[in-house]
């Protein structure tokens, strides 16, 4: 049984300057630079992915792991035994048999037929690549990612690092390699003074566990929204934090920042899209700009205040990521990086979103006037709810045998 109890949180990681972080935009971009920096390796590659799908993109990275493993590289695959449910047997038995470290996380068989291991997830999405180059996002390894294949292909957001926080990213990789795949116990290492510089970015690596980081991500996202002084842009797929979070945000707004909050139209979620509308009116009379993304679906994890600080990651802002699943991002405090996501976000909102104002949201039915309130405040509670659920010690399974459909 994993107890839920109190932890005094761990303080926040340590800034890393002398880094490098590009930007890149969908699985277009993302998924060549991923693949070419797997095929380069000399030494080792370590893959956390939530979704692998045994599509033409997971079989491409297939196919890269297992040249990568053939000419003796060390290669470990983690994917999460929710959001991966199903392989071939075919597929991981070719990974394994070229020497490939398979590991999933916390599998369950389903339910007649249906995925119950819902909650606490490995939601992380992370490349590392001889210990000097990491990759890190919201791209998940699915044709879902490659938007000019399908229109209504996700909208989604990863970089490429280089420097002195490859080596956090790495040690803590390893970490989680080691023990049950959370990473919970992992520490920053000392800063390492032979790593060379990159760039000129300063750039921290958080986590979201639960065990002694339940907070860390949110912490530096809020600690960034108090400080801001001119303006606050964030995009993110499932928006529905808590009340500090929300405060937070309004008062920035109310002491004349600019605050824009970007999210999806649409959703995969029956109830992220009406769970978001929920919060429309309080924070549109605080005066947040609120403008919906209206192309395909968005998935993207992003944020930039005051053109120099941003974020990037896996991590949502919604109960599940803040509150139950396992995330990673990375904070970036670099204008020149600031600058392209901002730039990008700006053409995103000028070709396909549109703004929403009170006007719009029209007049309260009896319905939604039952209906809305009830929806806000069982998601309020869901993480405290989800959290009386019975625990157990989440599982990194080394998948030896042919799959079976796990």
């Amino acid at each position: 049984m994993v107890s839920m109890g109190w932890r005094r949180p761990r303080p926040p990681g340590p800034w890393r300057p002398g880094n490098r972080v590009s930007l890149l935009e969908n699985g277009e971009e993302f998924f060549p630079r991923a693949f070419a920096a797997i095929a380069a390796a000399q030494r080792e590659v370590i893959i956390e992915t939530f979704i692998l799908f045994e599509d033409a993109v997971g079989r491409d990275l297939q196919r890269t792991l297992i040249r990568a493993a053939n000419r003796g590289v060390r290669v470990d695959l983690t994917y999460d035994g929710y959001g991966s449910p199903a392989f071939s047997p075919e597929f991981l038995s070719e990974l394994i048999a070229a020497g490939v470290r398979v590991h999933a996380f916390d599998p369950h068989p389903g339910l007649l037929g249906v995925r119950v291991n819902v909650f606490r997830r490995l939601h992380r999405k992370l490349l590392i690549v001889d210990g000097e180059r990491a990759f890190i996002g919201g791209i998940n390894y699915s044709i879902d990612h490659l938007v000019e294949t399908d229109p209504t292909h996700k909208q989604d957001y990863a970089v490429e690092v280089e420097g002195p926080v490859v080596a956090d990213i790495h040690s803590f990789a390893r970490s989680a390699l080691g023990g049950d795949g959370t990473g919970e116990r992992w520490t920053h290492p000392p800063a390492s003074v032979e790593r060379a510089h990159a760039g000129d970015a300063q750039v921290l690596f958080e986590l979201r566990d639960n065990r002694r980081r339940r907070t860390s991500i949110e912490r530096e996202y809020r600690r960034a929204i108090r400080e801001a002084k001119h303006e606050i842009t964030i995009a993110n797929a499932y928006f529905f934090p808590g009340w500090g979070f929300l405060r937070e945000l309004r008062r920035a707004a109310r002491r004349g920042v600019k605050v824009t909050l970007l999210v999806a139209a649409e959703s995969d979620s029956p109830i992220a899209h009406p769970a978001t509308r929920t919060l429309y009116r309080h924070l549109l009379r605080a005066r947040v700009d609120i403008v919906e993304y209206c192309e395909r679906q968005f998935h993207g994890k992003v944020a930039v205040i005051d053109g120099r600080w941003s974020t990037i990651g896996s991590s949502n802002l919604d109960p599940l990521s803040l509150a139950l699943n396992l995330e990673a991002n990375i904070f970036v405090r670099d204008a020149g990086f600031a600058s392209q996501l901002t730039a990008r976000l700006a053409a995103l909102r000028q070709r396909e979103c549109h703004a929403i104002d009170v006007a719009q949201l029209g007049e309260r039915t009896w319905w939604s006037r039952i209906t809305r309130p009830l929806l806000f405040h069982v998601l309020r509670r869901f993480p405290r709810w989800a959290g009386l659920l019975p625990g157990h010690t989440p599982q990194l399974v080394r998948v030896t045998a042919p799959a079976d459909g796990t």
